[in-house]
């Protein structure tokens, strides 16, 4: 399954994949950081779409069309505000990496890029973020063979790294397992 993971460090918004994951904040509406970048580089009907979708809750993530963009579609996951670590933040973290993955394999998405979830403004702790993201890919690649590639989309090579070290540590034996 590690062969169908990719680490880059560069611009979502100019991936060729079918589907892009915007780090979206829970109006659907646009905001700062990759939601905003999204939003810009879609064009005005991103916004026409989301306006007629209601929101969405944490944890949870939604579909649109990609419309400028080169992917065809977005999934819209709205990952939680960091708030110490006790108001189940890791456990809405997983969710909407879960649910982005399942919309994907939903509608037939071969191929999708995530940014890292809520560690821009929403502050969640980059490290963690990374190892519960590579935790969640890689399950959701095992229940989902029609997802041919996952892209972790970085914004810096800090990033990039934390996602190459998380997947691999998450790829490993479990700890303890005998090699004998």
């Amino acid at each position: 399954m590690k062969n169908r993971i990719d680490i880059v460090e560069g611009d979502i918004t100019l991936l060729d994949v079918d589907a892009i994951v915007n780090a979206a904040n829970e109006t659907l509406l646009g905001g700062g950081g990759v939601d905003g970048a999204i939003h810009r580089a879609a064009g005005p009907k991103l916004l026409e779409e989301c306006r007629t979708l209601g929101g969405c809750a944490t944890g949870n993530a939604k579909l649109t069309g990609g419309y400028e963009l080169s992917a065809r579609a977005v999934i819209h996951a709205v990952g939680p505000v960091w708030l110490g670590g006790s108001h189940n933040e890791d456990r809405n973290l997983e969710s909407c990496y879960r649910r982005a993955l399942d919309i994907a394999a939903e509608n037939n998405l071969a191929s999708i890029a995530f940014p890292a979830i809520s560690t821009g403004v929403f502050h969640f702790p980059p490290d963690r973020a990374a190892a519960i993201a590579a935790r969640t890919v890689l399950d959701g690649l095992a229940r989902h063979d029609g997802i041919q590639k996952v892209v972790f989309a970085c914004f810096s090579a800090e990033s990039a790294a934390l996602h190459r070290n998380a997947i691999d540590a998450a790829y490993a034996p479990a700890s303890g397992a005998s090699s004998a």
